[in-house]
C-alpha cells in the first residue's frame, strides 16, 4: 500500500531541525513527507490566517500538519489546503511521541473512578457564611464529591445547622465531622448525610440519626474497640464504613497501614474510608506523590473513599491532586498497565523528559538569525542567547545579560530588558529543577501551570502581512 503523503509547515530557523527529525522519523512511522518553509523565522507566531494563503500543498499530500502554536481556526487552512490540517507538537522535537498517539493523549479508557473523595473544611465553626460557602464551592470544583464540615473539639457550634442547610441549599453533599451528639443531630435533621466519626464516646446515638457513619478504634493501635463498635452498627442496621486511622511517620505510620489491611482481612466486603491528611498535612513533602501512593493502596484494597484536607501550603491543591489520582490508580489497576506517561497534570516539579537541541544545532541557527531579537535557550547547565549571527552561553544569568547589551547595536528599552530579564529567570528555574525551557511559553507545572500571555509577537500595525527588506514577513 502507498505511503501516506504528509506536508509540513515551518519558518526558517525550524527548518534544519525539523528535517533531521523528519529524516529519521518518517521511515519508522512509515509516511512520505515534504516541507513548506514559509517567509518567517520564528514558527511560534505563525496564524492560520496567515498562513492560508501562503500554503503550498503538493498533490498527493494527504493532511498538512502546522506548527503546535499556530494560532487561530484550522478551517481557514483546510478551506485553502483542499486537505485535512492538523496542529503537531508544541515542540518538533516531540514529533516521535506525537505520531505514537499524541503528545498528551491519555489512553482510551482512561479517566474513570470508583473513590470518593471528601473535603473537609477545617474549624468551619470559625467562618462567616461567605467563607464557609466560598470554600465548599472551591473545593467541589477541584473534585470533592462531599463536603466534610468539621467542628471543633471544646467549641459547641449553635448555628450548625443553620450551616449545614445553606451549604445543603447551595447544591453540595455534606458530612459532620464531630464527636458530639448535639451537633451531630442538628446535623443531619438539616441534611448531613454522613457522620465522622463513631466510636465508644457517641456509638449508642448512632441510631437515632437515621444517616451512614464512620466507625473508628477507640485507640488506633487498638482494633478490640473498634470491633465493639462495628457489632453494635451491624446490630441496630446502621449503616457505616471503617477508618483504622492512618497515623502520621514517627507515630505508628507502617503498623498503622497494616491495619487497613487486617480490617480488609476481617470484613473482606465492608466499605472503607482513609483519612490521609495525617500524612499529607504532617510531613516535609510536596503532597501530590503522597497522594498518588495513598490512592493507589485505597484502590487496591477496594477502600472506596477517602478523607483529606488543604491546610498547609504544601498540601493545597490536596483534593486536585486526589481528584487526578484516583483516575490515575483506577487506570492502572483496572487495565493492569503502569501508571506511566499517562497523567502528565501530577508531574509538577520536575517534566518527565527535558529534550535538547544540542551545541551543533544552536550553532546552526546563530548563523541564520541576522537581527537582534534574542532567541533564549537553557540546556546542559547553560543560558544560550542567539542573535546577530553570534551564540551567546553561560550559566550566570547576569554576566550573559551583559554580554547581549554589549552586543546589541542599539540600547535596549526598559520593557525589553525587563522581558528578557524575565525570560531568563524561568530559564534558570529550568535548569534548576530539570525542566523544557520554551522561550515566551510557560513553564510545565502539571496542574499548577499558569498559562502565560506571548510578549514577543509584534504589535498589530492593522496594515496584515508584510515583507521586510530581508525578505521575510511579518504576520500581523
Amino acid at each position: 500500500m502507498p505511503r501516506e503523503h504528509i506536508h509540513f509547515v515551518t519558518g526558517r530557523l525550524a527548518e534544519p531541525l525539523l528535517r533531521r527529525v523528519l529524516e529519521e522519523l518518517a521511515p519508522r512511522a512509515g509516511f512520505e513527507y515534504t516541507i513548506d518553509v514559509l517567509k518567517i523565522s520564528v514558527a511560534a507566531l505563525l496564524s492560520t490566517e496567515w498562513v492560508a494563503p501562503r500554503v503550498s500543498v503538493p498533490p498527493g499530500a494527504a493532511r498538512v500538519v502546522l506548527p503546535g502554536y499556530c494560532s487561530g481556526d484550522l478551517v481557514l487552512v483546510r478551506a485553502a489546503a483542499g486537505v485535512d490540517v492538523v496542529r503537531g507538537p508544541k515542540d518538533l522535537r516531540r514529533l516521535p511521541e506525537w505520531f505514537g498517539g499524541g503528545e498528551t493523549a491519555a489512553p482510551s479508557a482512561y479517566g474513570e473512578y470508583d473513590i470518593e473523595i471528601l473535603a473537609e473544611i477545617n474549624h468551619a465553626n470559625r467562618l462567616d457564611r461567605e467563607t464557609l460557602l466560598s470554600q465548599a464551592a472551591d473545593l467541589r470544583e477541584s473534585g470533592a464529591d462531599v463536603i466534610d464540615v468539621g467542628c471543633t473539639p471544646g467549641e459547641p457550634w449553635s448555628a450548625v445547622g443553620d450551616a449545614i442547610r445553606a451549604l445543603r441549599d447551595a447544591g453540595h453533599r455534606i458530612a459532620i465531622d464531630s464527636f458530639d451528639p448535639q451537633e451531630v443531630a442538628a446535623a443531619v435533621r438539616s441534611g448531613a448525610e454522613l457522620v465522622l466519626s463513631v466510636n465508644a464516646t457517641n456509638r449508642q446515638a448512632a441510631a437515632d440519626w437515621g444517616v451512614e457513619v464512620v466507625a473508628v478504634p477507640d485507640v488506633p493501635a487498638d482494633l478490640a474497640g473498634l470491633d465493639a463498635t462495628v457489632q453494635l452498627l451491624d446490630a441496630q442496621r446502621v449503616p457505616y464504613r471503617v477508618d483504622p486511622i492512618l497515623e502520621p511517620i514517627g507515630f505508628g505510620f507502617a503498623a498503622s497501614l497494616q491495619r487497613y489491611f487486617e480490617v480488609r482481612r476481617r470484613w473482606p466486603h465492608v466499605e472503607m474510608l482513609m483519612g490521609i491528611g495525617n500524612l499529607t498535612e504532617l510531613t516535609d513533602v510536596d503532597s501530590a506523590g503522597v497522594n498518588v501512593l495513598l490512592l493507589a493502596i485505597c484502590q487496591e484494597l477496594g477502600i472506596r473513599s477517602v478523607l483529606t484536607t488543604q491546610v498547609i501550603n504544601w498540601a493545597r491543591g490536596s483534593v486536585r491532586e486526589c481528584d487526578l489520582a484516583r483516575r490515575l490508580v483506577h487506570y492502572a489497576v483496572e487495565e493492569r498497565a503502569l501508571p506511566k506517561h499517562v497523567e502528565p497534570r501530577l508531574v509538577m516539579l520536575r517534566d518527565p523528559r527535558v529534550l535538547r537541541y544540542g551545541t551543533a544545532a544552536l550553532e546552526a541557527m546563530a548563523e541564520q538569525i541576522k537581527d537582534y531579537n534574542f532567541r533564549l535557550f537553557a540546556e546542559d547547565g547553560q543560558l544560550h542567547a542567539l542573535a546577530g549571527g553570534q551564540l551567546f552561553s553561560d550559566d550566570d544569568p547576569f554576566a550573559l545579560f551583559a554580554r547581549m547589551v554589549a552586543a546589541s547595536p542599539k540600547p535596549l528599552t526598559a520593557d525589553h530588558a525587563f522581558y528578557l530579564g524575565y525570560e531568563l529567570s524561568k530559564a534558570v528555574t529550568a535548569l534548576t529543577l530539570g525542566k523544557d525551557y520554551r522561550q515566551d511559553q510557560a513553564l510545565d507545572w502539571g496542574l499548577l501551570t499558569r498559562p502565560e500571555k506571548p510578549h514577543r509577537q509584534r504589535p498589530h500595525d492593522g496594515q496584515g502581512a508584510r515583507e521586510d527588506a530581508g525578505g521575510e514577513e511579518t504576520p500581523p
